[in-house]
């Protein structure tokens, strides 16, 4: 894949974007998805501009690690195996983009009254990554915590669904629940419809079953 990647164009526009919200509340709070101001304002830009703006740099250094680390596995997925390189950055792309605005299409519904609620990060995004990430690669190990990877994906669910219900802080741990299960249904539409063969691929690598990890 030639010149620079998409992955590494989005890390850097997030990057910036968020940079300019820990210097300044008010872009955070313009930008931060709040689905009350989308109800009431019409603000629908906020379901988008919600992912590329972090709470703190914690919590953007670990989404950008995350996003580079299965976002260019997934576009060299895209560009060079299942449609090509224009096409494939192209689709890449809105994978991304669309995975922000579904992940927070359900928090509009619940929180579309609550003024109180508002919430950042590509969380959702990320997690549609991780997921298509499992699809392809159920059994390859994590390091950290040292689970394969479909095993961490259920506990990854259980998890955000737990903190999303308890609340407390701005991260969207909703996101993170609604984006990884996006992720798995945008891969399967893509094998559905454009590439039946991924369909045996998937199935094939699920049932290799666990190897031993090779840290």
């Amino acid at each position: 894949m030639s010149g620079i990647s998409m992955t590494m164009i989005l890390i850097v526009m997030t990057c910036l974007i968020s940079y300019q919200g820990f210097n300044n509340p008010n872009v955070k709070y313009k930008l931060a998805f709040h689905p009350a101001s989308v109800r009431e304002f019409g603000e629908w830009y906020r379901f988008l501009s919600g992912g590329f703006v972090h709470s703190n740099w914690s919590h953007l250094l670990l989404n950008m690690f995350v996003l580079y680390q299965f976002g260019e596995f997934l576009e060299v997925v895209f560009t060079q195996y299942i449609f090509g390189e224009t096409l494939g950055r192209l689709l890449y792309l809105l994978f991304y983009l669309s995975a922000i605005v579904m992940a927070d299409i359900p928090n509009y519904y619940r929180h579309r009254e609550n003024s109180g609620f508002s919430a950042v990060g590509a969380s959702g995004a990320v997690s549609a990554f991780v997921f298509a990430y499992v699809l392809f690669q159920p059994w390859s190990w994590f390091i950290f915590p040292p689970l394969p990877a479909i095993l961490f994906g259920v506990a990854y669910l259980w998890y955000s669904s737990y903190m999303g219900k308890r609340g407390g802080d701005l991260i969207d741990h909703s996101a993170h629940f609604w984006g990884a299960l996006y992720g798995v249904v945008f891969m399967l539409c893509v094998a559905v419809f454009y590439k039946p063969e991924l369909l045996g691929y998937f199935i094939a690598n699920l049932l290799q079953g666990p190897s031993m990890p090779n840290f």
